[in-house]
């Protein structure tokens, strides 16, 4: 087994070393991008087997061209066994026949490149399917040569019973050990997450060449980039310490030894030059890391270090849970959220760059989670909006959202098909002594089958998702949370979006401008500033001279007025005087709300209604 280099916190080589091998385009176009996520199995399902398909994804090409978005990511559509819902994948070259072919991959490739549209396809190569023949060949003997392409280890002492203690204590994502004892060989596999997803060894330089060669054979196809599951996790102590347990747990926690491990920066610096550096398009690179600090997201975003173009943290996600457990959920503070989101803000200002989103197919629907999915359902998801799309960074819209979809009311554990839920229950009910009503109260606010039921098309049967029996049912209020119902509606949540992404693209300050985290201990307004000089902002408008730009952005989290005072009307400077209602010499001008406009200008003192978003704009000299 390869032993570990000690982390790296220099680029592994200087930019000058390889900048003759990037790409010659604009490496910051994704600043006024948006990307829109794809789950595929609950989008649309063209042939009535109630999954959704890409044939069903090419017929609604022109929705998402109306909505606005840049770029499509799309989940997992490899051939798999579906244990994890493609994300165990036996086949990383071809697409599963529930979706379709890669005939139809190229025809939904092009028909986004012809609305000037990007795809970029998630990527699993923490951990492949035991289903996959790299993995099947790895099982086969000790002495096989693929053996060392995943973690196989003995039994701490002799087997008995077809069984022996695991290597380590580390416990699995998807709950149990993280450890499968294989009959045939005598030794244990790692798998971080469920038992049919065995850990590749990033150690073994043919596994790096294999995943690389794959990657680029997707690039040559068309795709624009890709979306890396868990990546921060290819790289691991090969020591395998045990890691530390909880009282109560059954398991120790293993992630101090494979989050963001010894040799990440290196593997994903030679990821970039391997697959990405001297391609003559843009493209996007999102590593998803689950743990990763605001330190180390700064080194993997650094364009000079050339490892991601930006990364998806979970600490924002982490806050409504009691000690990170999603199990154990809790109301979430407004000043928990502001204090996480501008420390990300701050210290991603000089170098890397932000990921946006509120939610994914592993996170509850936003509108339940972080506003108010009655009475305030559409005002509450408009204001989400607007707040999350003007920080500084790149959008995420999860499908559905642009809708104000909610969560949905599961009545037994039968309901559910998502195997971390599945697997949890048992545990909690069989070895934890929790009752089946303890743990579906506990699972029902954050599970992952929440944004996994089906997008609302129509009120027809099932949504107008599928004429057949969908594979998770349909939420009943499709009656009247729909797309049908909002497209043409210029008050819906579905325009409102429209709205916001239009202003990402129409203001250079939305991508390019600084940030300012204000009234950060208010416990029901979020309030911000974004401002880009007048040099700057006319020469990302390709104009020769141009005043700068401020905008102000105010979202009241909370079902009752809130009023506010702002120093200086909230814009940082001493001209802007709390008597001065139009703001000293440089008025300013409502672009954006979730209520009729009251035709008013900022004000020193503000009153927001229940769940208002305000932005207002305002142009100066510099």
């Amino acid at each position: 087994m390869t032993t570990h280099a000690e982390p790296a916190t220099e680029p592994p080589v200087s930019a000058a070393e390889d900048n003759d091998d990037e790409t010659t385009t604009d490496p910051g176009w994704f600043h006024k991008a948006v990307v829109y996520q794809i789950y595929p199995r609950s989008f649309a399902d063209s042939d009535g087997d109630g999954i959704g398909d890409l044939p069903g994804i090419i017929s609604k090409l022109d929705y998402l061209q109306k909505l606005g978005v840049d770029v499509v990511w799309l989940s997992p559509i490899y051939t798999s066994p579906q244990d994890d819902n493609g994300y165990d994948i036996s086949n990383y070259r071809d697409v599963d026949p529930i979706f379709g072919s890669l005939a139809d991959l190229q025809q939904l490739t092009d028909g986004l490149h012809a609305r000037g549209m990007k795809l970029v396809m998630d990527l699993v190569v923490n951990h492949t399917s035991d289903e996959h023949p790299w993995f099947i060949e790895s099982r086969s003997s000790k002495d096989n040569p693929k053996r060392d392409w995943y973690w196989w280890r003995p039994p701490r002492q002799s087997p008995v019973g077809g069984g022996g203690a695991e290597p380590n204590n580390w416990g699995s994502a998807f709950s149990g050990p993280a450890w499968e004892f294989d009959q045939a060989t005598g030794e244990y596999y790692l798998h971080l997450f469920s038992r049919k997803q065995p850990d590749l060894n990033w150690e073994n330089p043919e596994v790096r060449a294999a995943v690389y060669d794959m990657m680029n054979w997707w690039l040559d196809r068309g795709v624009d980039g890709f979306r890396m599951d868990v990546i921060n996790f290819i790289s691991k102590d090969t020591s395998l310490p045990d890691g530390p347990k909880a009282e109560g747990m059954l398991f120790g926690d293993g992630s101090p030894h494979f989050m963001s491990g010894p040799r990440i920066h290196e593997f994903l610096h030679e990821m970039h030059l391997e697959v990405f550096a001297g391609r003559d398009k843009p493209l996007l690179t999102v590593g998803e890391m689950p743990g990763v600090t605001v330190e180390d997201a700064v080194l993997f975003t650094d364009p000079a270090r050339r490892e991601v173009d930006m990364v998806f943290q979970f600490e924002h996600v982490a806050l409504d849970q009691e000690d990170g457990n999603k199990w154990r959920p809790r109301k979430l503070r407004l000043t928990d959220l502001k204090q996480s989101l501008g420390r990300w803000q701050e210290a991603l200002a000089g170098r890397g760059w932000n990921s946006l989103y509120w939610g994914n197919h592993d996170q509850a629907r936003a509108v339940s989670r972080f506003g108010d999915d009655g009475q305030y359902r559409e005002l509450s998801a408009k204001m989400l909006a607007g707040v999350l799309h003007l920080h500084r960074g790149t959008p995420y819209v999860y499908q559905g959202e642009e809708l104000g979809m909610t969560n949905m009311s599961f009545g037994a554990i039968s309901d559910y098909r998502d195997i971390e839920v599945l697997n949890h229950h048992r545990e909690a009910t069989t070895h934890l002594g929790h009752t089946d009503a303890e743990v579906l109260a506990a699972l029902a606010p954050l599970n992952r089958d929440n944004a996994r039921t089906p997008v609302q098309w129509d009120a027809t049967r099932h949504g107008g998702f599928t004429t057949g029996a969908p594979w998770i049912a349909v939420n009943p209020n499709t009656s009247h949370i729909n797309a049908a119902e909002q497209e043409d509606n210029p008050d819906s949540v579905f325009s409102f979006y429209r709205q916001v992404i239009a202003l990402r693209h129409a203001e250079p300050v939305v991508a390019e401008g600084d940030f300012s985290m204000l009234l950060p201990d208010d416990e029901h307004v979020y309030a911000f500033r974004r401002s880009l000089p007048g040099s700057a902002a006319g020469a990302a408008a390709g104009v020769a001279a141009a005043p700068g730009v401020q905008l102000l952005v105010l979202g009241n989290f909370s079902g009752e007025d809130r009023t506010v005072e702002l120093d200086g009307g909230g814009w940082g400077d001493a001209e802007a005087g709390a008597d001065e209602p139009e703001l000293g010499h440089y008025p300013a001008e409502l672009i954006l709300g979730n209520y009729p406009s009251d035709g008013a200008g900022t004000h020193a003192e503000i009153t927001l209604r229940p769940w208002e978003l305000k932005v207002f704009r305002r142009q100066h000299n510099n």
